[in-house]
């Protein structure tokens, strides 16, 4: 059977791929016989695919660790460093801006404080502060990312655009992607905050490996997003997970209901529910009574979602998650009620950072697409531009 050169050529890209997935998704060096393990292919296919890819930048040779007696197998790694993406959190009370390699990992980070009386400009030009001071940190300058996805607050449309924000009336129809794009040229994607933080637990926290999930944001400004099949979903038109927005649910003014606890009587709001669940904790009835019908009102849109998608877990995130010891067993309770079954409720493991890191993720996703899709194109690592 003869084979044509276009076949060839296939055949030596899909090879490519395998290796470099492999390499990518290994937490250690491999050797060729393990490279080849790995993927099935050849020895001999794998030492040419290896050759190859050494030469075009993306992967490296790894010294053989000091005190190794004989002649040390040959190890390669992926080379995460080749390129960087940038991740943003635009949100009522911070701008957080990180820069990762090609794994997720953060390199370097930059934060500029914000509020809710800060003006649209003053918002905006505190996002190229965060930025700058990222870059700066990371040593890497603009024309180096690979790409960035800014997360805002708020409900965004597929098409990128801010179209409701209650808690910042100048904030709709704000041109995100412009404004990123006055200065970086490489490929800007812009996304829910909410929906972000969801792609960054299945990707990198407590919900590695889940297919399907409900993200909850559980803080003053509550929010939540869905993963289905393992991808972040975002419906027709961009605005999955906002059942807050029905009154019927509660969760407009569930945290300022919270707030109003005697216990926190005087507090300024950014402190008054830390000490309803600190008081909680230490079992004050009024302040658990208080809990509970927090959980209660969260339970309404959560069982709705649970009902609908029948997810293997449900994550709690955002602010309060940080007393997920007292919320947590509130809400399971409140959701008995409503749910065939109540899946399992963990607490966020990434922190204030998790917008931001779900940005990095979802560049990357781009970035994979382009270069080690099957559609993509194996050349030699260089930072993508944006068309158009």
């Amino acid at each position: 059977m003869q084979v044509s050169g276009g076949d060839l050529q296939r055949l030596r890209q899909l090879n490519s791929l395998s290796s470099i997935r492999a390499l990518r998704e290994s937490r250690a060096p491999l050797t060729l016989t393990e490279l080849s393990a790995q993927t099935g292919l050849s020895r001999a296919s794998v030492g040419d695919v290896v050759t190859d890819l050494h030469q075009r930048g993306w992967i490296t040779e790894v010294e053989p660790t000091p005190g190794t007696m004989g002649r040390p197998a040959k190890r390669y790694r992926f080379r995460a460093d080749a390129g960087h993406v940038l991740g943003i959190d635009i949100g009522v009370h911070k701008v957080l801006a990180v820069v990762t390699d090609l794994t997720g990992r953060i390199v370097a980070s930059g934060r500029v404080a914000v509020d809710r009386n800060t003006t649209r400009p003053e918002r905006l030009e505190a996002v190229w502060r965060a930025v700058e001071a990222a870059l700066v940190a990371s040593g890497l300058a603009a024309a180096d990312l690979w790409g960035v996805t800014a997360g805002s607050v708020g409900v965004v449309s597929r098409e990128g655009v801010v179209t409701r924000v209650e808690a910042l009336p100048d904030w709709p129809g704000v041109d995100l992607a412009g404004h990123l794009g006055e200065r970086l040229s490489c490929p800007i994607t812009i996304e829910n905050d909410s929906k972000l933080a969801a792609l960054a637990e299945q990707r990198l926290g407590v919900a590695a490996g889940v297919q399907d999930l409900v993200y909850l944001h559980v803080g003053r400004r509550p929010g939540a997003a869905l993963i289905l099949s393992g991808r972040l979903h975002h419906g027709f038109s961009g605005a999955t997970g906002e059942v807050g927005l029905m009154d019927i649910t509660g969760w407009r003014t569930m945290a300022v209901e919270l707030e109003g606890c005697p216990v926190a009587d005087g507090a300024p709001p950014e402190e008054a529910a830390r000490l309803v669940f600190g008081a909680a904790r230490a079992g004050d009835a009024v302040a658990q009574e208080a809990v509970d019908v927090y959980a209660r009102r969260l339970a309404l849109g959560t069982a709705a979602m649970v009902l609908t998608l029948d997810p293997e877990l449900v994550i709690l995130g955002g602010g309060f998650s940080r007393s997920a010891d007292v919320l947590l067993p509130a809400l399971q309770r409140a959701l008995e009620p409503h749910c065939l079954r109540v899946p399992a409720i963990r607490p966020s493991t990434l922190g204030e950072e998790c917008v931001a890191l779900g940005g990095a993720c979802l560049a990357l996703d781009q970035v994979a697409e382009r270069f080690f899709s099957s559609e993509g194109s194996l050349a030699s690592p260089v930072a993508p531009q944006r068309l158009g």
